[in-house]
């Protein structure tokens, strides 16, 4: 299992490499890839030699996530193509072009004169006063003083223009550079391809990853509820013991997506059903996934749609592993300890969440030196809100990104993700666990898409809930302070 986990790791670290830093340094790739993927390697090295239940020295992590990255930018910076070189290499390649073909026609305006004089007449000077129109490649961008509320400014802009040309452009409203907001119009590719809403749900492929997804987590359900597989080969019908395990994990996960989905259809955005990724080891799913095939329209809808997902799930993932908590049964606490992903015997004090849950439910029953054997219910639930957590991350495309971004603007959201990044690292050096997931965290860009109005705030309600999401993912990844397990217990 470790060795499958460190060939992904390797082949998706390899892939990332390859296309984007390749461009910009002389660096061998392979001696790049070797530099990133070192700690895991001694570390896997480390499990080998020693066994998972001797954790790895604190020095030698930090010895390692310091001079790898620093080693690894060292690289960069010594190999780096210079813009003049990247340049004359451009411009050779595009002299062997032209020796070979026909020179390219001219690239034309997107708009000729009438239609821009058309499009000066889409910005009132009552909401919005332009002052130039500087044409791009891919872009036409506006820029002027606002003069109304973003919201009446970009609905009233959006409206002209698109009673004007149709829809053959995206009306985007974004900070500039010096703060000041500005409008753009790009091609939109929609309109191009003409896509249609009903092609894109695909019934059939979420249905069959469904069954395909239930099959996988109740095998992995019966091992859970300690069926073995001789016995398991001796009575077929034994698999039914790995049900409750499976469709609580599905339903936890089918709730979380379908909040997405349904929040995303409330505007209007055309987005696919839930697809479920089946594996037939490890917990049987690695989650699922919705795809959004058209831009978000503002912030408050980028927020809805965060957010709609992680308090679906939650709804669904608390009273099922509060009604799992009440089934489950109070063992001693391992000798060498527990972690927050050990079900057999789960250290309710790794997570503050987890904490007064266990308790709320056992009471007395559970002291501070005892774990809890988890019920297959309870082990569903307990995943609900690791996978919560996870999706709350305020880092780039995440939930918690997408959150953070809808709050306080793109540029404070990229600031943010950088911090969390470093944050859940510092986790991981606590929770060994989460060691795999800080260091994928740091290949998700930390800026989030922006949506077309990202300038318009949310109102006083939605800052409140999103303050209370962040609040919730604090509360499952930290441990219980001292202070409170002497008070509980």
């Amino acid at each position: 299992m470790v060795f499958f986990w460190l060939l992904i790791l390797g082949l998706v670290t390899y892939v990332l490499l390859q296309r984007r830093v390749s461009r910009i340094t002389r660096t061998p790739v392979w001696l790049l890839w070797l530099v990133m993927m070192l700690p895991a390697f001694i570390l896997t090295g480390w499990v080998i030699a020693n066994g998972s239940e001797e954790p790895a020295p604190t020095a030698l992590l930090l010895g390692l996530f310091i001079a790898c990255p620093i080693l690894y930018w060292a690289l960069i910076q010594k190999g780096r193509i210079s813009v003049p070189e990247k340049a004359k290499s451009e411009a050779e390649a595009t002299e062997v072009k032209r020796a070979i073909a026909p020179p390219p026609k001219p690239t034309l305006r997107p708009i000729d004169k009438d239609e821009e004089a058309m499009l000066q007449g889409c910005f009132p000077w009552s909401v919005y006063y332009l002052q130039n129109i500087e044409y791009r490649p891919q872009a036409m961008i506006c820029r002027g003083h606002l003069r109304a509320s973003p919201t009446v400014a970009y609905d009233t802009v959006r409206d002209n223009i698109r009673r004007h040309f149709g829809d053959r452009f995206l009306v985007l409203f974004q900070e500039g550079l010096q703060g000041k907001p500005v409008f753009a119009l790009v091609p939109n590719p929609q309109a191009e391809k003409g896509d249609r809403p009903q092609t894109l749900t695909r019934p059939g492929l979420a249905l069959g990853l469904l069954l395909v997804t239930l099959f996988t987590t109740t095998a992995v359900g019966t091992y859970l509820a300690g069926i073995t597989e001789d016995q398991l080969q001796a009575t077929p019908a034994l698999i039914l013991q790995g049900l409750p395990y499976a469709l609580g994990l599905l339903v936890i996960l089918g709730c979380h997506e379908m909040g997405h989905y349904l929040a995303a259809r409330r505007y209007r955005m055309q987005v696919t059903l839930p697809y479920f990724i089946p594996v037939p080891f490890f917990l049987g799913t690695l989650g699922a996934f919705i795809q959004m095939k058209s831009p978000v329209p503002n912030r408050r809808a980028l927020f809805d749609v965060g957010i709609a997902g992680p308090l679906s799930g939650l709804v669904v993932a608390v009273p099922l592993l509060l009604w799992g908590l009440s089934q489950s049964t109070v063992v001693p606490m391992p000798e060498d300890g527990s972690s927050l992903l050990n079900f057999e015997a789960l250290d309710p004090k790794a997570s503050l969440m987890l904490t007064l849950l266990s308790k709320l439910v056992l009471g007395a029953e559970v002291a501070a030196d005892q774990a809890i054997h988890l019920h297959p219910i309870a082990i569903a639930g307990c995943l609900g809100l690791v996978v919560t957590a996870l999706n709350l991350m305020p880092v780039g495309q995440l939930d918690g990104g997408h959150i953070v971004h809808a709050m306080y603007g793109q540029r404070v959201g990229s600031v943010v993700g950088q911090v969390a990044r470093l944050l859940v690292f510092g986790l991981a050096l606590v929770h060994p666990e989460l060691m795999i997931w800080a260091i994928l965290l740091f290949f998700i860009p930390a800026a989030d898409q922006p949506a077309l109005n990202d300038v318009s705030e949310l109102d006083d309600r939605r800052d409140f809930l999103g303050l209370l999401a962040l609040t919730l993912l604090v509360m499952i990844v930290l441990p219980a302070p001292g202070i409170l397990t002497r008070l509980l217990y």
